[in-house]
């Protein structure tokens, strides 16, 4: 596996930005934005859906401690269905990026989709956060994260297995839905029954 690379545009400070789950059926859409400094480097840092549980959680103390800064930020699922999960995923970014102790000069984003923010220059990369460290690095806040909070959804809430699912349209989730009904978590915007989806096909 090629190695990460510390940045896109060089000599300017650049912020990787990452999302989390935008496929689920509850919780809120996570991001994170991550400015690292010009040294940072980690053997194991990658894109958070190619590492375990285990190193996410190391990985994401390690930017914590040694990154220039860092921001996390969400929407809810009621935000979500206003402005559309996409865009949801896109303003999270926006949260994550106003939350930044020093603005950037340039924004790297994971995909192929984002608006405009402050005026500042950015790129999409298709693929990004198994390229660019500071996608990796916000991909792994992103992704604990939310994890920790679906964590908490679902002592709250155990019924629907989100220890497990973290939200994500699984077949147990989607049975769970079946008998319980959805809840003020689910995102109503969101086709959550197996019948719903196959009336599509």
């Amino acid at each position: 596996m090629p190695a990460l690379l510390p940045y896109l545009k060089p000599n300017v400070i650049e912020a990787g930005c990452d999302e989390a789950g935008r496929g689920c059926l509850a919780g809120p859409v996570f991001a994170a934005a991550v400015i690292l400094p010009p040294d940072f480097e980690h053997p194991y840092l990658n894109d958070s859906k190619q590492l375990s549980e285990k190193r996410r959680y190391e990985l994401r103390e390690f930017i914590y401690k040694n990154a220039t800064t860092y921001a996390v930020a969400s929407y809810s699922p009621q935000e979500i269905d206003e402005v559309n999960i996409l865009n949801a995923s896109i303003y999270s970014m926006h949260r994550a990026l106003e939350k930044l102790t020093v603005q950037p000069e340039h924004i790297i984003i994971d995909g192929n989709r984002f608006k405009p923010y402050c005026k500042i220059p950015y790129q999409t990369v298709v693929k990004g956060d198994g390229k660019y460290m500071s996608i990796a690095a916000a991909s792994v806040l992103a992704k604990t994260c939310r994890d920790d909070y679906m964590m908490q959804l679902h002592h709250l809430l155990p019924q629907y297995g989100w220890d497990k699912s973290k939200g994500y349209p699984t077949k147990a989730h989607r049975k769970a839905i079946e008998k319980y009904n959805i809840c003020e978590h689910h995102r109503k915007s969101f086709r959550c029954k197996d019948e719903q989806l196959k009336l599509d096909l």
